[in-house]
């Protein structure tokens, strides 16, 4: 389990922030997909000065419905010219009559993921469950998972009740099926997946046709790039394939998830050297069946 000190550090706290406060931060935006024209097959900035802009965003997510967006953000406060007091902060919007409203705010304790039919959102070890409009208060998964030797950043979950997560301690990727609908252990993926350095943030497609996750590997175009591995027939995951020029950088490429709805692939990149920019990206899903005839 957690250290008291971590606890404190990581409380997941809501916050009450007035609608005058949301409207100064963020503009107004209508219409599907947060207002923005859908982008073609070379990915681009998402929601550029609206959502992406000159700081930290990170782990943009549709949840299933695609009437609610989330993302991160640093709430370090400014002392002078820097920022200090890293708080990574989670904010929710939902589409209400068209208009997209922030409805909540609150400390993140794990990349926000859910799972495919929308009751569940999972934070690392811990999840919340749909209650009305709202959400549970945090939950953990149990010892299987809160594990001190541990570092959850990223638990993706399949329609089957399978998670894949990542481990920053280890740098490595586990998966846990439920067989019979008993959870199994979790395990360490083969190098298809945990090859290279720092192994991370993966997404499982709904259905486990394929495996999306972030590396630093040789031949790669720089900095962390995305990857891409199917299932194959026998129930394998097949090589793993970079996902390209039309995603990867020169720079860092990292968190990728795919929207609910399969159409738009979306993900971080760094946009400076000292990775203190980091936007949103997204790029048309059908990218990943052009790289699935190629596998």
């Amino acid at each position: 389990m957690k250290s008291n000190a971590l606890i404190i550090a990581m409380a997941c706290i809501t916050f009450a922030s007035g609608q005058s406060h949301a409207e100064a931060e963020f503009a107004s935006t209508k219409g599907p997909l947060m207002g923005q024209t859908p982008p073609g097959m070379i990915a681009e900035p998402f929601a550029l000065g609206l959502i992406s802009k000159g700081d930290w965003e990170l782990e943009g997510v549709f949840a299933p419905g695609m009437q609610e967006f989330y993302f991160t953000l640093d709430r370090g406060v400014y002392a002078g010219p820097e920022k200090t007091g890293f708080r990574p902060t989670v904010i929710g919007f939902r589409q209400q009559n068209n208009q997209w409203v922030k409805f909540t705010e609150f400390l993140r304790t794990g990349e926000v993921s859910f799972s495919p039919d929308g009751q569940r959102m999972h934070m690392a070890e811990d999840y919340r469950d749909r209650q009305g409009n709202g959400w549970s208060e945090p939950r953990s998964l149990g010892p299987m998972f809160d594990r001190e030797d541990w570092g959850i950043m990223r638990l993706s979950a399949s329609s089957k009740g399978t998670y894949v997560f990542d481990d920053y301690k280890s740098k490595v990727v586990r998966i846990s099926e439920q067989v019979n609908g008993q959870r199994q252990a979790p395990r360490v993926m083969n190098k298809v997946v945990n090859s290279g350095e720092m192994t991370a943030h993966p997404f499982i497609a709904p259905d486990e046709s394929y495996l999306i996750w972030d590396s630093v590997r040789k031949g790669g175009f720089g900095d962390s790039d995305l990857y891409i591995s199917f299932k194959q027939k026998d129930g394998s995951w097949g090589r793993a394939i970079n996902m390209g020029p039309a995603v990867n950088s020169d720079k860092w490429d990292a968190y990728a998830t795919v929207t609910p709805d399969g159409k738009y692939l979306l993900f971080n990149r760094s946009v400076s050297d000292d990775n203190k920019n980091v936007d949103i990206y997204w790029v048309d899903a059908s990218i990943i069946d052009t790289l699935r005839a190629r596998q």
